[in-house]
């Protein structure tokens, strides 16, 4: 696939009808601006168990990473990826307070909701996390959530998401920060559009060749109604 913008497409006429029946949303990165509580804590949970430590200067070599590369380059044995996952989730609920939605994230949310999109979340925190950080009024803009996936299984819970709701693969647009998310996407047959401010760096993500790159969150509801305006690389 080539790498594209949201502005490439609708050259040969608009269409009234939306591209995309169903939106699939990541959290962490993509909706939750967790990266700076995540580098707060990783030290802690890699000293408890047992991995490399991270220091500054090498935030941005890893973010260029996949997350299995990144698994590779701190050592973390696989065995123990169920119970640091379930450790990172307790801290989140502790920490809660510090986490927020990225600015532009609830006006895209209405934006997609009020077109008529239907908007799904899956992600590897727990629900009770993305709903307190979400909040009631995003909350009740997400019609399908499916949280708790393993750090790899995101493309088993993606389609299982997607045979629950009883949407084709080819009526469905992933939206993520990571290459795993991206690797989700291609594994079920939905497209994917990367986003530009979570966790993997932009480079990395457009690499990749996702179908879309998103520089700002309003540019995501074009793409799904691209009648409504054109959005920049």
């Amino acid at each position: 696939m080539t790498s594209t913008s949201a502005c490439a497409e609708t050259e040969h006429g608009r269409s009234d009808q939306a591209r995309f029946r169903l939106i699939v949303l990541d959290f962490d990165g993509t909706l939750a601006d967790s990266f700076p509580w995540f580098c707060g804590v990783l030290n802690g949970v890699a000293d408890r168990y047992g991995f490399r430590r991270v220091e500054a200067h090498q935030r941005d070599d890893l973010r260029a990473l996949p997350a299995r590369a990144i698994i590779r380059r701190l050592g973390v044995p696989a065995w123990k990826l169920p119970m640091i996952a379930r450790h990172m989730h307790g801290l989140a609920a502790r920490d809660i307070a510090e986490i927020r939605l990225f600015p532009g994230i609830t006006p895209m949310l209405t934006a997609l909701s009020e077109q008529g999109t239907a908007l799904a979340l899956l992600s590897s925190n727990t629900e009770a996390n993305v709903r307190r950080v979400l909040g009631p009024a995003s909350a009740a803009r997400i019609d399908h959530v499916a949280c708790g996936a393993a750090l790899f299984g995101k493309a088993r819970r993606l389609g299982t998401l997607l045979r629950r709701v009883g949407v084709a693969a080819a009526d469905v647009l992933c939206v993520g920060d990571e290459i795993r998310d991206l690797e989700a996407a291609r594994a079920v047959g939905c497209a994917f559009g990367a986003v530009t401010w979570g966790y993997t760096s932009a480079a990395a993500l457009e690499a990749a060749e996702p179908d879309f790159l998103f520089r700002a969150p309003a540019d995501i509801p074009l793409v799904v109604r691209p009648d409504r305006g054109r959005t920049r690389r």
